[in-house]
């Protein structure tokens, strides 16, 4: 078997894939997981030291091995040592807004359809985990161009993309503001908008404006109110298909011999996701022939509402 371990058989630089092969080297980050599954981040710097409860580790006694080995620290304590993957880099990252999870950044990558190539933006940056899926996804010949309103929070973000990928990523455009006004200034239209803020539903407009026609907007949304508002929102746009709204759970699973039964631990609900697809200009989608659910748009309903509703269901809401 020939040899993998040189670098000339290191993922090429110009992939900017944010990972490498063969023996772990000096400025690359390592995870190091202790017996009871405790997790450790650093970067490995020669001639330095990693200090935990079980004694300390040299810096040097890892850099030029091959990831995927054990070793025991000054006071008997075992790690397991491998390069951190995507999905475990963004849960222990440095945070100033909270994360978007790998379960839903992979249900974006795959329901919004981000492709090599891909011209996509993202409102808000948060910590840059999803950004960091979203580059991935596109490759060096798409963009990621990023609105962050919070600078703090643009700074945090900044720091741990470029961490990932070990420098700043090309594809990449990083930008302060507010996405309702920026983004009509954007130089060209793109293919998929992913929205990630608190009020998505008021930047419809100047996002069905940036959408190339079959282009893909995705919303992360944490509350049931978010979710209805904004899928009525997208429906009462009239430019788009019909919204798809869903969630999805992990759950793991404990599997000793003939013990086989779910686990104890589930991510469950982390937020509501939402996709739709843009409509090419002037048309608009068939009108849904299945009626509302009774009370669906009655009195008490305050927010948009879609063409085509029975008369009874369009009386305006009762003054409280």
């Amino acid at each position: 078997m020939p040899d993998q371990s040189s670098a000339s058989h290191d993922v090429p630089s110009e992939a900017w894939a944010g990972v490498h092969r063969g023996p772990l080297r000096e400025g690359e980050w390592v995870r190091l997981t202790d017996q009871k599954g405790r997790r450790h981040n650093f970067e490995l710097v020669a001639g330095k030291r990693f200090f935990s409860n079980k004694g300390h580790l040299e810096h040097d006694e890892l850099i030029g091995r091959e990831e995927g080995f054990t070793v025991t620290s000054s006071a008997g304590g075992e790690y397991l040592v491998f390069r951190p993957l995507l999905s475990e880099f963004v849960v222990s990252m440095p945070r100033g807004a909270a994360v978007i999870y790998p379960k839903d950044a992979a249900q974006i990558v795959a329901m919004a359809d981000i492709f090599p190539g891909a011209r996509v933006v993202e409102a808000g940056a948060g910590s840059g985990a999803l950004t960091c899926s979203l580059l991935r996804a596109v490759g060096p010949h798409g963009t990621v161009t990023s609105y962050e309103r919070r600078p703090e929070f643009a700074e945090v973000a900044q720091r741990n993309v470029t961490q990932f990928f070990g420098g700043d990523h090309p594809s990449w455009d990083l930008r302060l503001g507010d996405l309702t006004e920026e983004l009509p200034q954007l130089e060209h239209r793109v293919d998929r908008v992913i929205l990630d803020m608190l009020a998505p539903w008021e930047c419809v407009d100047v996002v069905a404006d940036a959408l190339l026609p079959g282009g893909i907007v995705c919303v992360y949304v944490a509350t049931t109110t978010q979710l209805s508002r904004v899928v009525e929102t997208l429906r009462a746009h009239g430019g788009f298909t019909e919204p798809q709204p869903w969630e999805s759970l992990v759950r793991d699973w404990h599997v000793e011999g003939l013990a086989v039964r779910p686990g104890h631990k589930m991510i469950g609900h982390t937020a509501f996701l939402v996709t739709a697809r843009r409509m090419a200009p002037g048309e608009r989608p068939p009108m849904k022939k299945r009626r509302p659910a009774p009370g669906a748009y009655g009195p008490d309903y305050s927010g948009p509402r879609p063409e085509g509703l029975p008369p009874q269901m369009l009386e305006e809401p009762l003054d409280s």
